[in-house]
């Protein structure tokens, strides 16, 4: 090999390599958005992008983490406030008595729609028929 091939294919391989070994890091998480601080027998972790606490635990060499007290309260209290208001859409629905099912002249004017595309589809493909007669043989179905 000459000089110039040699230097041709290491200016080929080497942006070559340096883009394979890109998207390997771009999978990894983040290391700096979680950080761990000891707290006596357990662990307070704290996502730096959200804000989210957590106490996490040591459990059989795995970190077991779970919700803080006081963020666990808080996703209580909306799950509290958001059954309050489905129940008071529920009654409110209940006592307007509006009912969204269809009526049956609402039934019988859909029928007759569907009755009247059906007759139309089928006069067509009857039509079809009749102009383009099939010469092939047709397979014995006994």
């Amino acid at each position: 090999m000459t000089k110039e091939m040699v230097s041709g294919l290491a200016a080929l391989i080497l942006p070559a390599a340096l883009l394979l070994s890109t998207p390997g890091r771009a999978a990894e998480p983040d290391p700096a958005r979680f950080q761990l601080e000891r707290s006596g027998d357990h662990f307070v972790r704290l996502d730096k992008q959200t804000g989210a606490m957590s106490i996490c635990e040591d459990q059989n060499g795995n970190l077991v983490c779970r919700m803080a007290a006081d963020e666990r309260a808080a996703y209580e209290n909306e799950l509290d406030r958001l059954a309050d208001r489905v129940s008071k859409l529920e009654k409110a629905v209940a006592a307007s008595g509006v009912s969204n099912l269809p009526s049956d002249a609402d039934i019988d004017r859909t029928l007759g729609i569907m009755q009247k595309f059906m007759r139309g589809f089928m006069g067509m493909a009857k039509e079809f028929q009749k102009e383009a007669p099939d010469n092939q043989a047709q397979p014995q179905k006994t």
